[in-house]
């Protein structure tokens, strides 16, 4: 287990920008130094986000179509061989698997934020 990383402040939490945004098209990132994903990511009103994502052992490309996921979308791009990636999706990652933090078993409109 991760020991708890440095206290911060309200302030601090608040300047971190989760949104849900809904999977709209996945391919296989095979430039990618371990094996991910290329993501692309509607945000709703906020428009569309790329990212990468090593979520290749737990989640096929079919099934990550339509999957509602939280994410970060204020972190600074940033360039993955030819790909930039323009969010951090949220998950738990245990050894070399990362299982997806999603928003509920309910939609919630693409773009909310979570507090």
């Amino acid at each position: 287990m991760n020991p708890i990383k440095k206290i911060i402040d309200f302030e601090g939490f608040s300047k971190i920008d989760i949104r849900i945004g809904t999977i709209i098209e996945v391919y296989d990132f095979e430039k990618a130094h371990k094996p991910a994903y290329q993501l692309t990511i509607d945000f709703g009103s906020l428009g569309t986000k790329n990212s990468s994502a090593q979520i290749t052992t737990l989640y096929t490309k079919e099934e990550l179509i339509g999957k509602q996921i939280s994410a970060v979308i204020n972190f600074k791009s940033k360039q993955i061989v030819d790909f930039k990636s323009e969010c951090l999706i949220l998950g738990i990652q245990n050894n070399n698997d990362v299982t997806l933090l999603q928003a509920s078993e309910k939609n919630i409109k693409n773009g909310e934020q979570v507090f």
